[in-house]
């Protein structure tokens, strides 16, 4: 199963989010099945590691963050067979990329699986403080516990 989280720049919100999945996947020992990615519809940081933000709070959890920052090729589009975006303006860009019916249904909002009512976006923390880094990774961490509900492991 190969799943790419997406967010705008691919340097808070999806890298966190592929941190916590894959270490979800981890834990549960689930890694052979899965090929897990994040990337951004910017390629304003392309080659960079995550926000230092980012990895402080993750790594506060065991969760190391040494993905390089990409921007979404179109290609993904097809190789992945779910597309987690991280907002309503990821949600329109990706599918502003797709012609095919059967690809746009591979597309999510990552915080649907959340497990608690809210919003269905995991808001960008790029300009709050270190909160608002926390706040974004609980988030990623229970819609990935969601997510892996939702496909039955």
């Amino acid at each position: 199963m190969k799943v790419l989280f997406i967010c705008l720049g691919n340097i808070c919100r999806s890298p966190a989010a592929e941190g916590a999945f894959r270490n979800l996947v981890k834990i549960k020992n689930l890694e052979s099945k899965f090929e897990i990615d994040s990337c951004g519809t910017s390629g304003y940081h392309d080659g960079e590691l995550p926000d230092p933000r980012t990895r402080k709070v993750a790594l506060k959890r065991g969760i190391e963050l040494t993905h390089r920052s990409r921007k979404l090729k179109h290609s993904d589009l097809y190789e992945y067979d779910y597309l987690l975006v991280m907002d309503d303006q990821n949600f329109k860009e990706v599918i502003s990329l797709i012609k095919e019916e059967s690809i746009k249904n591979k597309i999510f909002k990552f915080a649907k699986f959340r497990s608690g009512s809210g919003s269905d976006i995991v808001p960008d923390p790029y300009y709050g403080t270190e909160k608002d880094f926390e706040s974004v990774q609980n988030l990623v961490e229970d819609c990935s516990i969601g997510f892996l509900k939702f496909l039955g492991e």
